[in-house]
């Protein structure tokens, strides 16, 4: 059996996620970096990684991604597991429209798209001290995540859903208010009790890091041990979902 017939005869942990998971303390990286948490968490299982992220993203993207990606089409046969890595975009303050967020990159002339970007870096650390309105609305984060599990359950319906609590942060551009984290978590409390789908608490494995002087200066994103953190909170969700797969293997 040659090397590519042995990764695809492997199961392949599926992400959908946002930027968190392929951001270290100095930036975004490729997503094969060996460091970041969706490749330690394969390379524990022995299995492969499908990622599919974006800076930004919300529980709504996720939506998108598996309804429009053939990415991801590609990776739900072969999955072991899909991991709903999204949400803390969610959660943010959001006082500016977030399709007005979207649209700046189409503006023109570059000169005009400019200014208003300068100005939406200005206005929105700002008003996000209200704290509201946030990215997307809890109810609208649940209705999305349950669509994609159900689609998911739909094809695959032994196939394991592993969703997430979101992320801490202390990031200037946000106002360092997240107020809209507490009714998140609560509803996606609720959706995982009536849905049986495992959470980790992104929050819970990250805060040290966020806390300390080793995460990313943008104060949003993760150091390494952050991800080395949220791996291992990975793994004790989903080291007895890749036992039961073994056992099902003829």
């Amino acid at each position: 059996m040659t090397s590519s017939d042995e990764t695809a005869a492997r199961p392949a942990l599926l992400v959908l996620a946002d930027s968190l998971s392929y951001y270290g303390p100095e930036g975004g990286l490729p997503v094969d970096d060996p460091r970041l948490w969706p490749n330690l968490v394969a390379a524990e299982l022995g299995w492969t990684v499908e990622l599919v992220a974006r800076i930004g993203w919300t529980s709504r993207d996720a939506w998108w991604a598996l309804t429009q990606d053939p990415r991801v089409w590609a990776a739900i046969p072969r999955a072991g597991a899909v991991v709903l890595g999204i949400g803390g975009m969610d959660s943010l303050p959001s006082p500016l429209p977030t399709a007005l967020r979207e649209q700046i990159r189409y503006i023109r002339p570059p000169a005009l798209r400019r200014v208003v970007r300068a100005g939406y870096q200005v206005v929105q650390p700002v008003l996000s001290h209200l704290g509201w309105p946030v990215a997307l609305p809890p109810r609208l984060s649940v209705e999305y995540l349950e669509q994609t599990r159900a689609a998911l359950a739909y094809v695959r319906p032994e196939l394991p859903v592993i969703g997430t609590y979101p992320s801490v942060h202390r990031c200037d551009a946000y106002g360092r208010v997240h107020s809209g984290r507490e009714p998140a978590v609560r509803a996606l409390r609720a959706w995982s009790a009536e849905t049986n789908v495992p959470m980790v608490d992104l929050a819970d494995a990250v805060r040290p890091n966020i806390e300390s002087e080793n995460a990313n200066p943008d104060g949003i994103h993760w150091g390494w041990d952050a991800h080395v953190a949220v791996a291992e909170a990975m793994l004790t969700v989903l080291r007895p979902v890749a036992a039961e797969a073994v056992t099902r293997t003829p």
